[in-house]
């Protein structure tokens, strides 16, 4: 038995939202903002499915993701189709003045209740950190990159 445990964060960004989107729709540039990335490489015969790399604690973990749901300036969900159990979204909300909000969902499966037990301990406040890290890196990259 496995429970999924799920962490959002979110940053408000001072670019437009067409901006948040279209560098977060380019899933090959990631690693820039996401520390915990190392690579991400979409397939070319399935422009849905992209491949993932995540490295940490002298760890290597990779995994094939697909996109179920992507409306443009607004959402791009996902789930794993192999590898490291995961899921989640990246929401984008327009906000006056060139200011939009980007909001990051994951969701990941630890086998039992030791996933829960070390989500409670440390993992939980681990992962919100990282996501709150990337996060902002990423609003420093849109600031910089924006058009």
């Amino acid at each position: 038995m496995s429970d999924w445990l799920e962490h959002s964060e979110q940053v408000e960004v001072p670019v437009a939202i067409q901006t948040a989107w279209d560098l977060w729709s380019d899933l090959e540039l990631m690693p820039q903002w996401m520390g915990w990335i190392d690579s991400v490489e979409v397939l070319k015969d399935k422009p849905e499915l992209s491949r993932w790399t995540l490295s940490g604690g002298g760890l290597t973990f990779t995994w094939l993701s697909r996109i179920l749901k992507e409306i443009p300036n607004q959402i791009i969900q996902w789930e794993s189709v192999d590898g490291l159990p995961n899921r989640g979204a990246i929401r984008f909300y327009d906000r006056k003045h060139d200011t939009s909000v980007v909001k990051l969902t994951v969701a990941y499966r630890i086998p039992g209740a030791v996933g829960s037990i070390m989500d409670n301990l440390f993992l939980g406040k681990l992962v919100e950190a990282n996501l709150k890290d990337d996060l902002n890196r990423f609003r420093d990259y849109a600031t910089q990159h924006q058009s």
